[in-house]
């Protein structure tokens, strides 16, 4: 049975065990003004409504407005040898403490006091990447997120992420907001 708390924070459990209310941290926040290229860490970065990163190769009116990649998958390739960091797998926003690729489309998390819904999970790689040919693997297409911006502000590292509601759309790699009607 789904509730609100007296926080607004949706309550409820989805599949994947993760509950609305579960917290962690923005990691680092990261920008690239081109497509196809390692993004950059700032000291914070502007969120906008139905745009994405203000300044981002990737903002535009469309499902794919913010990207996020949690720091457990990035250590994860750690682990096979590579020298990786927030940024080096193009995401914008690199959380800790919320399993963000566990979680289903439609799924919404505050950032700070931004707020964003996802809108897939994973992408299609069509071209190996260095960090594919270098180990092998890649995490962004299996366990990279993507959302848009539904309240937008400014963002930066050590701020809190929520999730305030648990989508009831698909997910998985390859989920999208389009495939699940959410």
């Amino acid at each position: 049975m789904m509730g609100a708390d007296d926080a607004g924070v949706e309550t409820g459990t989805g599949d994947a065990g993760v509950a609305a209310g579960a917290r962690g941290s923005v990691v680092s926040v990261n920008v690239a003004a081109t497509k196809g290229v390692r993004k950059q860490p700032r000291p914070g970065i502007v969120l906008v409504v139905e745009r994405g990163v203000e300044g981002d190769g990737h903002a535009g009116p469309w499902h794919r407005q913010v990207s996020l990649l949690a720091l457990e998958s990035i250590e994860t390739m750690r682990a096979k040898g590579l020298d990786v960091g927030p940024g080096d797998f193009a995401e914008n926003v690199t959380t800790s403490g919320v399993p963000v690729a566990d979680l289903p489309i439609g799924t919404r998390l505050r950032l700070g006091g931004c707020l964003v819904e996802l809108t897939q999970i994973g992408k299609v790689c069509h071209d190996r990447c260095a960090i594919y040919r270098a180990a092998g693997d890649c995490v962004m297409p299996r366990e990279g997120v993507f959302a848009r911006v539904l309240e937008g502000g400014p963002l930066k590292a050590g701020d809190e992420v929520v999730v305030t509601l648990i989508g009831g759309g698909a997910r998985g790699p390859g989920a999208t907001s389009e495939e699940s009607g959410a």
